[in-house]
């Protein structure tokens, strides 16, 4: 009676830290929450296995599981504290890749003690299958985020293949369930198709996409960590496996929506790895400002908008970026910063990055709420950023970006947009913005230009 109770507040609890984290005030209590009640839950499958008909493990077992867990705490704290914002994306990738390996092994370990049973046979076949894909898919993903895969790998005719692969896996998955006697080759096979589908589907899909596949994988592994919650009846498990999937697949909807994409047409039509001929060719002379001009330009402002991108993330200048935030604010200028849902590398990457350096939760303006506003605003400062504020995407069919919402920062009165160089972003075009008469050109290190900047603003307080 106790483990339920246990499983039950546990269960709640992920459904209220999730509530919780869809606020950044919140957040960060709700991911406590919901942590605090899972080592719980854990901590009462170990110690209370009797008040659901379960054995208790013996010692030797018990050490081997408490070790292995205390292996993952310190693992996982050392990689969760020494990352850096710039390696988050693929952190999270990873971490979710080894949840879908966790789903794929439990179906490795509990297949001979079910054989026979086709309705918990479908639900280890299901689990295995969805957990590799979002396994080895995670790893690549990983690699992509991490610059070893830096383009898109489309092998020929490879939606034919991941078709074919697919359909081969749940015919598998299906011959699995209705075995009579124990079929090691067909589960290993499946493995082994799993893991080949994952790779294959990711593979082909370009940089701008990126944000969708992570999300898109980590429903993936909720899904596959309900199938065994399933398996063995534990609400925690399913509760979380159900939670995971469906937040997951909510925020894929919201980041092909943000990109004007359908999810088709990120699985298989990808853009952003390499340059596309389609696109209109973008002409005229680029203007450049002093890091002098732009301090004064900053000071003597009224509104000011900060759009960060990952070249921000990169240069590591988010605190920095909040010192000219701070002293622009007290030399009475209005500063907010203009966030779109799929900037860098993950969805909410910015948000993040933000909340490290203690930029104020409300500063902090979606791109539906913040466009209206440019018009009346006098400086917009783009950091880093390149596809979200590309005009292209409204004003040339050509271009493979054409229709996805932008944040409209060539509306305010003035745009300064900080680069190392003309290079094209992350979907591989070039911008438009940069020719715009508005827009001036500051070249040079982020953390460094900002910096400058902050030093000179400071002294004309």
């Amino acid at each position: 009676m106790l483990l339920e109770l246990i499983y039950l507040l546990a269960s709640l609890s992920f459904i209220v830290g999730l509530k919780m984290l869809s606020h950044p005030e919140t957040a960060r209590n709700g991911n406590r929450i919901a942590a605090i009640w899972m080592g719980l839950a854990i901590v009462g499958t170990l110690f209370l296995p009797s008040a659901s008909g379960g054995e208790a493990p013996s010692l030797f077992k018990l050490s081997l599981i408490l070790g292995t867990i205390g292996l993952g705490l310190i693992a996982g704290w050392q990689a969760a504290v020494k990352v850096k914002m710039t390696a988050m994306p693929e952190l999270v990738s990873l971490f979710n890749g080894m949840g879908g390996a966790c789903a794929a092994l439990i179906g490795l370990v509990e297949y001979p003690h079910y054989v026979g049973e086709p309705l918990s046979l479908a639900a280890i076949a299901a689990g295995l299958l969805i957990g590799g894909v979002s396994f080895s898919g995670s790893v690549v993903a990983w690699a992509k985020l991490n610059g070893k895969l830096p383009k898109p790998i489309a092998l020929p005719y490879y939606n034919i293949v991941n078709t074919l692969i697919l359909l081969g896996s749940v015919v598998l998955a299906v011959l699995l369930a209705l075995a009579p006697e124990a079929q090691f080759l067909w589960l290993y096979a499946l493995l082994i198709a799993s893991f080949a589908y994952g790779i294959l589907f990711v593979l082909p899909i370009g940089g701008a996409d990126m944000p969708v596949v992570i999300s898109l994988l980590n429903s993936f592994t909720g899904v596959a960590a309900a199938f065994g919650g399933l398996l063995y009846g534990n609400m925690v498990m399913l509760t979380g496996g159900v939670l995971v999937g469906s937040a997951g697949t909510l925020l894929t909807v919201v980041m092909c929506k943000a990109m004007n994409r359908p999810l088709s047409g990120v699985l298989f039509g990808s853009f952003g790895g390499s340059a596309t001929g389609n696109a209109a060719e973008v002409g005229g002379s680029i203007k450049e400002i002093s890091l002098s001009d732009t301090a004064v330009l900053l000071n003597y402002s009224q509104k000011v908008v900060v759009v960060p991108g990952y070249g921000l993330a990169v240069a590591q200048a988010q605190h920095v970026c909040h010192e000219i935030e701070k002293a622009l604010s007290e030399q009475g200028v209005e500063v907010r910063y203009g966030i779109h849902p799929v900037a860098g590398r993950m969805p909410g990457h910015m948000n993040v990055l933000l909340a490290e350096a203690d930029v104020a939760y409300d500063k902090l303006v979606e791109m539906e709420e913040i466009n209206p506003m440019f018009p009346q605003v006098d400086v917009v400062l783009v950091i880093g950023a390149n596809d979200v504020v590309n005009p292209a995407a409204h004003d040339d069919p050509s271009s493979p970006i054409y229709g996805m919402p932008i944040l409209e920062v060539e509306e305010a009165k003035h745009v300064i947009v900080i680069k190392r160089g003309m290079a094209a972003g992350y979907a591989g075009i070039e911008n438009s913005l940069f020719f715009k008469p508005k827009t001036s050109m500051l070249f040079g290190d982020a953390k460094k230009v900002l910096t400058a900047i902050a030093t000179e603003i400071k002294q004309m307080g």
